[in-house]
């Protein structure tokens, strides 16, 4: 994987499709790749240079400029993590596309990680979809359960 092609990736939106899409560790190398770099272009964190090449053997690039390397991981939540994209990904997928929510015992279980791992991750992706980095949500949005106001008679006084 030298450079990723500009390539536009959807994320799974049906469990089958997640299960095709994230058993592959290049898959989400490249899909993660796309979305830091989206002109398909890696920059370097260090130098912010452009021009780095893939050492397809350790899955990271190399800075032309600076001689550093960098994974896609560096300056994400996925930082200093041993745990593989393809684990990261599936986290996220089971996370977004939980109803009710996630318990770091069920994320350990379903991603095959200890109960600690899975609690870190948790926390970790739950802190990035808090910050303000993340983009708003755009076009036909999907909601269930969800209840929007009340009865005024049920009101605070200064809210009615």
């Amino acid at each position: 994987m030298p450079k990723h092609k500009k390539k536009q990736y959807l994320f799974p939106r049906r469990l089958m499709e997640a299960i095709w899409f994230l058993s592959d560790a290049d898959t989400c190398l490249e899909f993660v790749a796309a979305l830091r770099w989206p002109d398909a272009e890696p920059v370097c964190p260090h130098c912010q240079e452009k021009g780095a090449y893939f050492l397809k053997s350790r899955r990271i690039w190399k800075c032309k400029a600076c001689k550093k390397q960098f994974s896609v991981k560096l300056g994400t939540i996925f930082e200093d993590s041993p745990i593989g994209l393809d684990k990261w990904l599936w986290a996220i997928w089971l996370i977004a596309n939980a109803e009710n929510g996630v318990s770091s015992h069920e994320l350990a279980r379903s991603i095959g990680v200890t109960q600690k791992t899975g609690w870190l991750m948790l926390h970790r992706i739950r802190l990035a979809m808090q910050a303000e980095s993340f983009e708003k949500l755009e076009g036909e949005v999907e909601v269930y359960e969800t209840f929007i106001g009340g009865k005024a008679g049920y009101m605070r006084k200064d809210k009615k």
